[in-house]
């Protein structure tokens, strides 16, 4: 069996083309979805589904029901439910960032406020789970239940330790595989389960997308400090904004002189914005961004790891590539 972490990597090579007709049957599939809701309703969340990123849950999914033996309807199905459960999270998400832009539109919140914000994002999430009764699997609404239920988890614990100082990197880590790496742990691992693979071989894919979310997640946290707005298109700095202690912010108080240290506690203890001009005048602050990046990069490699068990195809290969991709780009936040 192949060893597919020892691949070459092609990280300006965006691996979802491979899936694109299957990725325009989840479009067709969401745009379905959408005609089920009241006809009052059904404008909010078509603005909400329309405003659409990559869908990377979808194409994990697929890409793994490909290297598992073939893409099924099945897989098509979990990746448009779990892509539903993203989507209401990120109306949530931004409801409680203040967040106004995403993907260059405004956001739920900045058109019609936080009230029907909150409500739009709750029917899409029982949406999705009643989708998940169509597989008359109990096994497979558990799964997709649990991972809902981590994703909510983790934004609750993450909202409750905000300006935290006794907020650990374990903690950290914890928060952001509940919020992010669930879901991505629940495409790649259910798509195992739907291709009729073992269990220990369902549990190294859910490891795979676990590895994956969480890397992705510390990438978005730096992204925060360093991006731009204009090119990644929504609103940035809402965790400096809102007490958000993210990887780089808890490298940077680990590695900090005293002084810098208890200027930036007393900020956090206060509740005042800990905003760039800030961090920029702390010779700390870029090391911080680069030991984030390190680490999520050695989470993709573990993560290539996972996939041995799929041999080798051109599927195995795209997700590998995945974890190039997101490595490029993380590469990008050290400039």
């Amino acid at each position: 069996m192949a060893n597919t972490s020892t691949q070459t990597p092609r990280s300006d090579h965006f691996p979802f083309e491979l899936v694109r007709p299957e990725l325009e049957r989840v479009e067709i599939s969401i745009r379905h979805q959408i005609r089920q809701f009241d006809p009052a309703v059904e404008p909010y969340v078509a603005y909400i589904c329309n405003t659409s990123g990559k869908r990377i849950r979808p194409a994990l999914a697929i890409l793994v029901g490909g290297a598992a033996g073939g893409v099924t309807e099945e897989h098509l199905k979990i990746g448009v439910i779990l892509e539903l459960i993203h989507m209401a999270t990120l109306v949530h998400d931004d409801i409680m960032d203040g967040a106004n832009t995403r993907r260059m539109v405004p956001t739920a919140n900045a058109k019609w406020g936080n009230a029907l914000s909150v409500l739009l994002g709750d029917v899409l999430f029982s949406h999705s789970l009643t989708l998940a009764t169509d597989f008359n699997s109990i096994d497979i609404c558990r799964k997709v239940g649990n991972a809902a239920r981590e994703v909510c988890q983790g934004e609750i614990i993450q909202t409750q330790r905000r300006f935290d100082l006794t907020f650990t990197k374990a903690e950290y880590f914890r928060v952001i595989e509940m919020k992010t790496g669930a879901l991505f742990a629940a495409a790649t691992g259910l798509a195992a389960n739907l291709s009729g693979l073992n269990a220990e071989t369902e549990a190294r894919l859910h490891s795979y997308g676990m590895k994956l979310g969480t890397a992705y997640q510390i990438y978005d946290d730096c992204l925060d400090l360093v991006g731009s707005e204009e090119i990644v298109g929504k609103t940035l700095r809402t965790d400096l904004i809102k007490g958000k202690l993210t990887l780089p912010i808890l490298n940077l108080l680990e590695t900090a002189s005293e002084a810098q240290r208890m200027k930036l506690n007393k900020r956090i203890l206060d509740q005042e914005p800990l905003d760039l001009p800030v961090l920029l005048g702390i010779a700390e602050y870029e090391g911080a961004i680069e030991s984030a990046v390190d680490t999520a990069l050695n989470l993709l490699a573990e993560s290539r790891e996972d996939l041995a068990p799929l041999g080798k195809s051109i599927h195995s290969d795209a997700l590998v590539q995945i974890t190039w991709f997101l490595a490029g780009l993380l590469k990008k936040c050290r400039r």
